[in-house]
């Protein structure tokens, strides 16, 4: 695929904007892409990054990209009109709900970055989401203003620099409000706390894991989650689960 664009969002965080002389595959929210790194000695294998968003209008496929290592530091040098080799769509995405349903959508860090996709197709279904999103501070919050255009925005941050202190899970508005379901993406012990609130409240809940996933392919066996079917691979079977799926209420 060609990069149109690449944008810092953050100091750790770059916006990939690619596109295609094809019209871009039928993709959803919580789907993958395993992309190829060029030009890095340490980086054998391919990368999974979430489906940020996708412009139909101008063709374009969005990856959120968190700098965590010499793969993804390399990604991040591309520029306008290098081209980027993708395997896409992969992997199960987010369940469409009923119109007359309360979503909640909860994402913390990169995880936040299938949610908004997810928030366009909810608008687009006539359905407003509401996001809670959560991040250590005012400054690691991504791209609120994308997420507005979809549904209601709430934050948390854990030294309270903007929205309510603490974690998403702590939230009022889930004392306030009641929802239909919630769909997660984040780091694992946030979406252990969400899938015991919702459990609580027997509300349906689905989450995204990032298991690590070499291949994407269900061939390596590296993203291997324990459920209640026995073992499976999150890049065939996910990497979206219901919670009721997953073994982290045992």
């Amino acid at each position: 695929m060609k990069v149109n664009s690449v944008q810092w969002v953050h100091e750790r965080y770059v916006l990939i904007k690619l596109t295609d002389h094809d019209p871009l595959p039928s993709m959803l929210p919580g789907q993958f892409v395993e992309v190829l790194v060029d030009g890095s000695s340490t980086t054998f294998l391919r990368r999974p990054i979430s489906i940020h968003f996708v412009d139909r209008e101008r063709n374009e496929l969005w990856l959120l990209v968190a700098i965590v290592g010499d793969g993804t530091r390399q990604l991040s040098k591309l520029r306008s009109g290098d081209r980027l080799n993708c395997v896409l769509p992969l992997g199960n995405g987010f369940s469409l709900p009923q119109k007359e349903s309360n979503v909640l959508l909860v994402g913390g860090g990169v995880g936040v970055a299938p949610l908004l996709y997810k928030g366009k197709m909810l608008k687009d279904a006539g359905i407003e989401p509401t996001f809670l999103l959560g991040a250590r501070s005012g400054k690691d919050l991504l791209m609120l203003d994308e997420f507005q255009k979809y549904g209601r925005v709430f934050v948390t941050t854990e030294d309270g620099s903007e929205g309510e202190k603490g974690f998403v899970t702590g939230h009022s508005i889930l004392n306030n409000e009641s929802f239909d379901l919630i769909q997660s993406c984040g780091p694992t012990p946030m979406m252990k706390a969400v899938a015991r609130y919702a459990s609580d409240r027997q509300i349906t809940c689905e989450v995204s894991l990032e298991n690590l996933m070499a291949c994407g392919l269900g061939a390596c066996l590296c993203c291997v989650e324990k459920t209640t079917d026995g073992n499976v691979c999150v890049c065939k079977e996910g990497p979206v689960f219901n919670i009721k799926r997953l073994l982290w209420q045992s």
